[in-house]
């Protein structure tokens, strides 16, 4: 499985931005789908993750409300929306896969890692 993500940029706090995430190779038909970040200087943290048949969902504490996760099926593609963006939400954002239906925060346990899109929130 081959994931491309793009989107990231810069943006004022308050604001809002896509990610996308378009994976080739597999279709994910039993798959758990995530998106990390990492900020500068910090280890990599779970944003967000769902599973492909849209039963459940999963965000971290500091996005809930914010941010949501979608895969669409027929583009294979998944979304992160993020609005109210704040200062501390900027950072280098992966999206990932993985077998299976559990949803583990911890990065170990994902499978397919596409390369990071950098978003920058300025106050």
């Amino acid at each position: 499985v081959q994931l491309q993500a793009s989107g990231g940029g810069s943006v004022q706090a308050g604001g809002s931005l896509r990610l996308s995430c378009a994976a080739s190779g597999r279709t994910f038909v039993t798959y758990g789908v995530a998106w990390f970040r990492q900020a500068q200087g910090e280890e990599r943290e779970f944003v967000a993750a769902m599973t492909t048949s849209g039963s459940s969902r999963s965000y971290s504490d500091s996005v809930q409300g914010r941010f949501t996760i979608n895969y669409d099926r027929a583009r294979n593609m998944v979304s992160l929306q993020m609005n109210r963006l704040r200062p501390d939400d900027t950072a280098v954002y992966y999206c990932a896969a993985r077998d299976g239906w559990e949803l583990p925060r911890g990065d170990y346990a994902w499978n397919y890692w596409g390369q990071g899109t950098l978003v920058t929130v300025s106050s």
